[in-house]
Parts: structure tokens; sequence; C-alpha cells
């Protein structure tokens, strides 16, 4: 039942969208031409600040400079209560998902799902975001140009979120 009505949702969606704008006496082709017109420019300007992101994801894996920055700031995180071994996460979370996602799987692969490891990381890949790619998004749409504080205050925010994520996997597990 469930599938079938996640598999009908889209559909009866546009259905719906059709019979309001119809019922309105609105041109239903029309209004759908304009948003998609609007979702383009939108991704006109967000599409440069994802490309430069993945590209330094990249970079950063290719360089060998995650192992460089793993190996510097483990100390520190063994202080606040980080597994070291979460440090690329750490790390990667901020700029972008699907290359924490894969750290994470990673980690879960090597220190086993339900190793501290692999629930801390699970952990802190739902209590975190990825604050480069959403603020490049947000602030683009906008178009914005200065972020102010807004990266200081979400980098902290997800320092915070790494923090609790590793202490209370601790705690509950």
């Amino acid at each position: 039942m469930g599938k079938v009505i996640l598999d009908l949702l889209i559909p009866l969606l546009l259905l719906g969208v059709c019979v309001y704008a119809v019922s309105g006496k609105r041109d239903a082709y029309a209004l759908m031409v304009a948003g998609a017109e609007e979702g383009l420019a939108t991704a006109k300007h967000i599409l440069p600040a994802l490309v430069v992101l993945l590209s330094c994801v990249q970079v950063l894996r290719a360089s060998g400079a995650i192992e460089l920055l793993t190996h510097a700031l483990s100390p520190a995180c063994r202080v606040l209560g980080i597994p070291p071994e979460t440090v690329p996460l750490v790390i990667i979370r901020p700029i972008s998902g699907s290359a924490a996602l894969a750290v994470g799987s990673e980690l879960m692969a090597h220190y086993g799902a339900d190793s501290l490891v692999g629930r801390t990381a699970a952990v802190m890949l739902g209590s975190t975001e990825t604050t480069f790619y959403t603020i490049s998004v947000y602030f683009g749409a906008a178009k914005i140009k200065k972020t102010r504080y807004t990266i200081i205050a979400a980098l902290t925010a997800d320092l915070i979120g790494f923090i609790v994520a590793s202490i209370s996997t601790k705690l509950l597990f």
C-alpha cells in the first residue's frame, strides 16, 4: 500500500496542480514552463559554486591533504572526545554531503557498522550539515554576496554537532 502511494505521489501532485490551475482558468502548461524557467535561472546562479565545492573535495582527496589534516587534527579530536578515525568525515562533511556519505560508508565498512567509529560516523552524518553547500545554494538563490558571520556560526554549529554526536554515541552505545 505504501509503495503504491509513493509511486503515485508525483503524478497525483502534477494532476492536482493542473486541476487547480484549470479551475482558476489559468494556463497550467504556461505556469509549469514559467516555473521551469525560474528553476533554470536559479541553477545558473548555483552551478558555479557547486562546481567549485566538488572540485575542492576531489583536490583534497587526491592531493593527500585529507590524510595530513587527519594526522594534524587527531590530538585535538581526542581532547574533544571525537574518535580520530572520524576526522576525514569531520573535514569533508561541511563541504559535500555525497563525499561525506562515501567517507562514512568507508568507515563503516572498515570498522563495522556496530562499532563505536561506525555508529559515531552515522550519528555525525545525521547531526551535521553540508555547510558550504547549503550556504552556496541558499545565498546563491537569494543572490546574497556577503555571508558575514554565517560561515563562522554554521561551522561552530557543525563542530558542536560532531562533539555531541561523539559524546552521545559513547553514552548510549
